[in-house]
């Protein structure tokens, strides 16, 4: 009897067991386990994050089961599961991240001031809805500590870039950091005054349209993507809405299991950093997200209103009646999955 009473308190997307059914009940009430987590496509673990469910593949105690599926058939870029291996082999070629393509148009990047901010005849900038940006800060201060922005880099979906400049210093330069930005100071001494350029991002990010009524669905201003996004538009003096802003660097799937730090999932620059590459890792990864095919809810969000009483206290009762799977279906989510940016 005790095996089937521990089965039905077991949490049917993390596979947590509980003694008690009203303890599984609070554990849903606070998980906020959905469609939109990433699931191990074997035994249909849910996790908290792609750290979490790459070490239940192939971490240092991984489920034996899904790692010796995995190793033949799983992708360890997406950890996504195939059902050959050749599938798995034509999926990778265009799925890792490593590897940016030095191209024309990086290279082009180097060559200073391009400038595709164009704008329509009433007023609305033309190109791609969602747009990555990028800086490469120089060291101002007495200590050379006090990032200042020295160079922005704009691209549009298909990795064209858009925007790049040198941004002239507001304050005197006392770090170039040669090292990592490759910047002299003959690139700032004519480069865009700051104003400028916060003015030409601004206006092609806001596409005509009004701070107070941009939207998420249905308006005309873009999707911002980025990492660190915080500190790039606080040094470009920006301010953009944040349900406008995808951030690499604060969105739940990709932190690390710690909480405490967060990974783009592909190869870190060594030497000089160029903005571009940075905007390339970022859209990619973005797309990736994106392109998640989830099941598609009418109110995916806990936050919505018609989802605020699912797992009220006063339908403790109602609650300790469904089962598990029950229970998981009325679950949702509590950040917002980038996969809804493509409904």
């Amino acid at each position: 009897m005790l095996p089937i009473l521990l089965s039905r308190n077991r949490c049917a997307a993390c596979f947590r067991q509980f003694n008690k059914l009203e303890h599984l009940v609070e554990h849903m009430r606070v998980s906020y386990h959905s469609v939109h987590e990433p699931t191990c496509g074997i035994c249909r673990k849910h996790c908290r994050s792609f750290e979490s469910l790459r070490e239940h593949l192939i971490g240092p105690l991984p489920k034996q089961e899904c790692k010796n599926i995995f190793s033949i058939r799983g992708c360890k870029f997406c950890l996504a599961i195939f059902e050959s291996s050749y599938a798995l082999r034509v999926h990778q070629e265009r799925c890792q991240l490593s590897g940016l393509n030095a191209g024309v148009l990086a290279r082009l990047a180097n060559l200073g001031i391009r400038d595709n901010l164009s704008m329509d005849n009433i007023g609305r900038a033309r190109g791609s809805q969602v747009v990555a940006l990028a800086c490469k800060m120089v060291g101002g201060g007495i200590d050379g500590s006090l990032d200042v922005c020295a160079r922005v880099c704009l691209i549009d979906e298909n990795e064209n870039i858009i925007f790049h400049t040198y941004v002239k210093p507001t304050i005197p330069v006392t770090n170039y950091r040669y090292e990592t930005t490759g910047i002299r100071p003959e690139y700032l001494r004519d480069a865009m005054p700051l104003r400028q350029v916060q003015t030409k991002i601004h206006d092609f990010l806001c596409n005509g349209e009004p701070m107070w009524r941009i939207r998420p669905k249905g308006g005309r201003a873009r999707i911002l993507v980025g990492h660190g996004l915080d500190h790039d538009l606080d040094r470009l003096q920006i301010d953009y809405p944040s349900v406008m802003i995808r951030d690499t660097a604060k969105y739940p799937p990709l932190m690390k299991t710690s909480k405490l730090s967060n990974s783009l999932n592909y190869d870190i620059q060594t030497g000089i950093q160029d903005p571009y590459e940075d905007c390339v890792a970022t859209m990619r990864l973005y797309t990736r997200m994106r392109s998640q095919n989830h099941r598609v809810e009418d109110y995916p969000l806990a936050a919505d209103p018609q989802n605020r009483n699912n797992f009220a206290a006063w339908r403790q009762s109602e609650l300790e009646r469904m089962n598990p799977d029950q229970m998981l279906e009325i679950s949702r989510s509590d950040y917002y999955c980038w996969c809804l940016d493509s409904n």
